[in-house]
């Protein structure tokens, strides 16, 4: 099944591309192409690229935009590139497991309801260990607002990973892309998508998700937005929540 993979990286980001790539290279389901959009100069980025060769392969296609705008502005340059029905975030530290885009587009053939797929999540450490990141809820069908309604219950702990998403296209589009927040636009959106459409948890481990001191979650903390940004996301989901569900088809 035809999945197109997006990466926004940057600059200070770039030395993490060879483990991504490689992740991807070992997927079981080979049909996938690399939306790379590189956020500010392309220098470090290509060079780390073409170091470990993925700038040679044809499912990889680059874009640099030239200024550093941001995860959100990046990731909506990739998806206006896209043309895939699927569409796998991929951030440039972390990892996909070798089933991950197998597992997840399967779910979504298998419940054409549903908008968005995501699995369980191990942290990846610095010294390579991995620990499990446990969920709060149950592999199998989302209701729709099932995440929205857990998330509501506690704002410190998104109940799924919201970095690891694969999501229809169709429902990105519909969305609006990735909200223009600082470090928690993938958690906007993934509220949002939950209050307008079901979705599916997958039993399987498909994302590892590197913990090191450069990653923006563990800078977030001292911006001072945090709380109009959490009331942002609250609002535009109940909003959302009243859009009449409707049915999505791979």
């Amino acid at each position: 099944m035809d999945v197109e993979v997006l990466t926004a990286v940057h600059a200070a980001h770039a030395g993490f591309l060879g483990r991504a790539w490689e992740s991807l290279r070992g997927q079981t389901n080979r049909d996938w192409t690399w939306l790379v959009q590189v956020d500010g100069p392309g220098g470090a980025v290509l060079d780390a690229l073409a170091a470990c060769g993925a700038r040679e392969d044809p499912r990889v296609r680059i874009d640099v935009h030239g200024e550093q705008l941001g995860p959100a502005v990046a990731r909506n340059c990739a998806l206006g590139r896209s043309t895939a029905p699927l569409i796998q975030n991929l951030d440039a530290d972390d990892e996909l497991e070798p089933s991950a885009l197998e597992v997840l587009s399967g779910a979504l053939a298998a419940d054409p309801a549903a908008g968005f797929a995501v699995g369980q999540a191990r942290d990846l450490h610095e010294d390579g260990s991995l620990v499990v990141h446990r969920l709060p809820v149950e592999a199998g069908p989302l209701p729709r607002n099932g995440l929205f309604d857990h998330w509501l219950a506690d704002t410190d702990r998104v109940p799924v990973h919201p970095a690891g998403v694969l999501w229809r296209r169709s429902l990105l589009l519909r969305m609006g892309g990735w909200a223009g927040l600082h470090g928690r636009e993938d958690t906007g959106l993934l509220m949002a998508a939950s209050a307008a459409c079901p979705g599916v948890v997958v039993a399987d481990f498909t994302l590892r998700y590197r913990k090191h001191p450069g990653q923006l979650s563990e800078t977030t903390g001292k911006f001072g937005g945090a709380a109009a940004q959490l009331m942002f996301i609250r609002e535009r989901a109940e909003v959302l929540g009243g859009i009449a569900p409707s049915g999505y088809s791979v």
